[in-house]
């Protein structure tokens, strides 16, 4: 692409388009248009290489330009490529339902499409409120949610999120949730892993004993909190969260909208635990990181709460345009058949143990707190002082500005924070993750500790 249509895209850009999570100003200083992708680098309208260092931002799994994902497109594409969902099914979203159950936790039983993971909680708050209506429990009306939970941008999926920089503002709008402890544990008091789980389970115990007759549904990311900060629950949490929510009679969501699929080396973090779900969303890697479509998963029994006679009004009246796409279950049935023929899981149960001495070691950096994460869904926590972990001010924007270098060196990602995020396509090999930590490291020397390093 020549400089002179990049300079046209780029005043265009700034001239029209609203980026999410961006602010504009920021984006008018250091702008940026991919223009095409190839295995797991993008490339600008420049003509500059970069790895895809966060999988554009949690999703993709197989690369880019895929030729065995195209074409399973290209050949929907000549039978039909959208007929809506309501009242009728389609053969592509059929298939997909079954192979989801195939592969999901053996709990769950049904499977409702929608088009991205905030859509797909929206769902899953309903289905879980409008559940115990339909079973005659009127009171249970409320929902449970973790410290630095995050689980999209819609106004349910707000009100049960807990990180305040996205949703402080918003709170006039919200319904109120009960808040509970996250365990983290690098910013626990102790730094002890079972000391911070058991005082967690504690206080969580302690919303249920005294209010579990009003409470719905507890929501939660299973093994890792992906925008609060990386953060990767201790050993043994979820089963016990799990447990806890069975004892009160209280249903329990995981939202699996970042973790599935691989991610943290197995098909859903909840396999990581034996974890059997009320109801699951799923998203992002569920197409290959192709096209918008997401799902919410549960169980025979609160799909029978549902089922009856029309005038009983216990229909869930929810759903969007493109539910089902054709396309979009298409892609999703090819991306699966891709995991099992390239073996992606054992590909990054494999690689993410080669590479996991590489990671550790970026602690030896003054300005590196912390390495913590599972599979290939990596947080790096940067602090201002190693000893007493007091962070960076918040206005010098630390990981941000790594970010900015990490470009500089040809690798893109988004940070959470001062917490540098590494989640790599799946299928990244060795050599290239090695050289992927290897620019993570150096951005973080030159940014934090601002002195010369050979590049």
């Amino acid at each position: 692409m020549n400089h002179f249509r990049h300079e046209e895209l780029l005043q265009k850009s700034k001239e029209y388009v609203w980026l999410p999570f961006t602010q504009m100003k920021d984006y008018d200083q250091n702008p940026l248009i991919i223009a095409e992708g190839e295995g797991i680098y993008l490339k600008d309208t420049e003509g500059n290489k970069y790895y895809d260092g966060n999988s554009s931002v949690w999703l993709n799994v197989h690369g880019h330009n895929n030729k065995f994902l195209n074409e399973a497109i290209n050949r929907q594409l000549e039978k039909i490529s959208h007929s809506t969902l309501l009242g009728m099914a389609n053969v592509p979203a059929v298939l997909l339902a079954e192979k989801l159950v195939q592969l999901s936790p053996s709990s769950l039983k049904r499977v409702f499409y929608s088009d991205s993971g905030a859509t797909a909680v929206e769902i899953a708050l309903k289905m879980a409120f409008q559940y115990w209506q339909n079973k005659g429990f009127s009171k249970k009306k409320k929902f449970i949610t973790m410290n630095n939970g995050y689980h999209g941008d819609t106004i349910g999926a707000v009100s049960v999120g807990a990180v305040d920089l996205f949703h402080k503002l918003y709170k006039p709008l919200l319904f109120d949730s009960y808040k509970v402890p996250y365990p983290y544990t690098y910013r626990h008091e102790s730094s002890e892993a079972e000391v911070c789980k058991e005082e967690c389970l504690f206080e969580l115990e302690k919303i249920l004993v005294s209010h579990h007759e009003e409470i719905a549904a507890l929501i939660c990311e299973p093994i890792m909190q992906g925008a609060g900060g990386m953060i990767r629950m201790p050993d043994g949490y979820l089963s016990e969260v799990a447990s806890l929510c069975r004892k009160y009679d209280v249903l329990l969501i995981t939202d699996e909208v970042a973790t599935g699929f691989g991610r943290t080396g197995e098909w859903f973090a909840c396999d990581h635990e034996n974890v059997e779900p009320d109801i699951m969303t799923v998203a992002k890697g569920l197409t290959g990181g192709y096209l918008p479509v997401a799902a919410t998963l549960t169980t025979e029994k609160i799909y029978e709460a549902f089922y009856d006679d029309y005038e009983k009004m216990k229909t869930f009246f929810h759903g969007h345009s493109y539910t089902g796409n054709q396309l979009g279950c298409t892609v999703a049935l090819a991306n699966i058949e891709l995991f099992e023929q390239n073996k992606v899981i054992e590909n990054v149960q494999t690689e993410s143990k080669k590479i996991a001495p590489s990671l550790e070691s970026l602690k030896e950096l003054p300005h590196v707190g912390d390495v913590r994460g599972i599979g290939f869904m990596v947080g790096v926590e940067l602090v201002k002082n190693k000893e007493t972990k007091e962070p960076f001010p918040w206005e010098e924007r630390m990981g941000y500005q790594v970010t900015l270098k990490m470009r500089e060196l040809g690798m893109i990602s988004r940070p959470m924070g001062d917490v540098l995020v590494f989640m790599p396509p799946l299928i990244t090999q060795e050599k290239d993750l090695r050289e992927m930590i290897h620019i993570m490291r150096k951005a973080i020397q030159l940014v934090t500790e601002r002195k010369a390093v050979d590049v």
